[in-house]
C-alpha cells in the first residue's frame, strides 16, 4: 500500500514524510497521540489564547538551509527569547551575564572586573566530568549553589555530580550585557503557531496520517519497503538491552483574566517551589489578548520521555542498542528519541533533510529541488 512508513509524527516524521511524499513516495505517517506535532503541538485553548501544550519551543538556529524548508510551510514573527531567575525575591537575566553578577554581589563591574571576581570564586579541578565541577569552575560555588544546584536537582532528579559535563556546557556565560538566552542568527517563530506549520508540510497527495495509532500494532512488512522510526530505540527493540531512562514533565495550564501576568516569557524557579519554570506564552507567539495563559513544569520521572539522562549507565545502553540499529536492514532511526540525544528543533529538521538524502541514494528516489513546494503556504 505505501513505499515508506513513517514512525511518528513530530518533526523528525513530519520533515522526513513531506521529502519522501514530495520526491513521489506513497507514506503512512502513524502517532500513537491524537495530534500531528509531536512536543512541538500548539493549540488554541478555550480562552482563545494560543498554547504550547508541552511547554515552550522556541525556534533558533543559525542554519540557512533549515529556515529556507520551514518557510515553505509558514511565515514568521521575530521573537528574541529572554529568561529570568527568581533567587532571594529578586528576577536576575539568565544565562549569566555582566548584569546578573553586578545584582547579585551589588557591585558595578565592567568586563574585565567580572572575569577578575569569577577567577577569584572559580574552583579548578583536575579533570570537568560532571556539570558540578564544569560549573564551579567557570562561575564558582555561590553562584552554582543559587542559580544551578537546586534547579538541576529538580530537573533531573539526581545532583549535578551526578550529570555529565555536558549537560551544564548547554547554558553559556556571557561577558557582555545581551540578555537574550539565545544568540543565533534566526530566532523566530512560526505566525500562526506550529501546528499550522505541521498541517501544511503534511498536506499532500501521497501522504496519509493515522492518528492514535502505535507501531505495536501495524506489520511494517504488510505495509510498505521501508520504516523511518522517530520513537524511542529501546522500545523499538522491546527494552531487551535494558531500559534507557529518561526525565519527564507534568505540564499544569492557568488562564490569567489580566493581560500580562510576569515580566519575561519564562522565570526559572531554582530554589523555590516544586515547579522550575512558568512560561508566558504571549511572549513567544506575539498574540494580543485580554487574557493570558502560562504553563508550570514540573519534572518527574514517569510520564512521556523528554530528557535523555546522560551518564556512563545510560551511554553504555544506547550503545549497546546503537550497534543492533546498525544491523537493521530497511529501518533508519531519526530524531531525538531513536537518537538518545537531546537536539534543538533546528537540528532535528537538519538531521531529516540529511537522513532523506541518503534514503533517495540508497533507493534511487530523485531528490529534487524544493522550490516546487511554494504553492503550499
Amino acid at each position: 500500500m505505501f513505499d515508506f512508513l513513517v514512525v511518528g509524527a513530530g518533526f523528525a516524521g513530519s520533515v522526513i514524510a513531506e521529502r519522501l511524499a514530495s520526491s513521489g513516495q506513497r507514506v503512512l505517517i502513524i502517532d500513537r497521540r491524537s495530534h500531528i506535532g509531536g512536543n512541538a503541538y500548539d493549540c488554541i485553548n478555550q480562552d482563545g489564547l494560543l498554547i504550547h501544550v508541552y511547554g515552550p519551543h522556541i525556534f533558533h538556529t543559525n542554519s540557512e538551509q533549515v529556515v529556507a524548508y520551514l518557510s515553505r510551510f509558514t511565515d514568521w514573527h521575530p521573537y528574541e527569547h529572554r529568561v529570568l531567575s527568581s533567587v532571594d525575591g529578586k528576577l536576575f537575566p539568565i544565562p549569566i551575564n555582566i548584569d546578573t553578577v553586578n545584582r547579585y554581589f551589588q557591585v558595578d563591574l565592567d568586563a574585565a572586573g567580572v572575569v577578575s571576581l569569577l577567577s577569584q570564586l572559580a574552583e579548578t579541578p583536575e579533570h570537568i566530568r560532571t556539570s558540578e565541577e564544569a560549573i564551579v569552575s567557570r562561575v564558582g560555588r555561590e553562584l552554582y549553589n543559587q542559580f544551578f544546584k537546586n534547579y538541576t536537582r529538580k530537573q533531573w532528579g539526581c545532583d549535578a555530580s551526578e550529570l555529565d559535563a555536558s549537560v551544564a556546557m548547554r547554558v553559556p556565560f556571557r561577558l557582555n550585557h545581551d540578555d537574550r538566552y539565545f544568540t543565533d542568527r534566526y530566532q523566530m517563530m512560526p505566525s500562526y503557531g506550529y501546528t499550522k506549520m505541521f498541517e501544511r508540510m503534511l498536506h499532500h497527495p501521497l501522504i496519509e496520517i493515522r492518528l492514535d495509532f502505535d507501531f505495536r500494532d501495524v506489520s511494517p512488512r504488510a505495509l510498505c519497503k521501508c520504516v523511518v522510526f522517530t520513537g524511542p530505540i529501546d522500545e523499538y527493540f522491546e527494552f531487551q538491552n535494558g531500559k534507557l531512562p529518561y526525565r519527564s514533565l507534568r505540564f499544569v495550564h492557568e488562564t490569567y483574566s489580566r493581560e500580562t501576568f510576569q515580566s519575561a516569557g519564562v522565570i526559572n524557579y531554582p530554589n523555590e517551589h516544586d515547579y522550575t519554570r512558568v512560561t508566558e506564552f504571549k511572549y513567544l507567539t506575539g498574540q494580543h489578548h485580554v487574557k493570558t495563559s502560562v504553563v508550570y513544569e514540573y519534572p518527574c520521572s514517569i510520564g512521556d520521555p523528554y530528557y535523555p539522562v546522560p551518564c556512563q549507565e545510560s551511554a553504555i545502553i544506547f550503545e549497546r542498542y546503537k550497534r543492533l540499529a546498525m544491523q537493521m536492514k530497511e529501518v533508519y532511526f531519526l530524531g531525538r528519541l531513536a537518537n538518545y540525544r537531546y537536539l534543538n528543533m533546528d537540528q532535528v529538521v537538519a538531521q531529516a533533510l540529511k537522513l532523506f538524502k541518503k534514503i533517495a541514494c540508497d533507493y534511487g528516489i530523485p531528490i529534487g529541488t524544493y522550490s516546487n513546494l511554494t504553492e503550499r503556504r
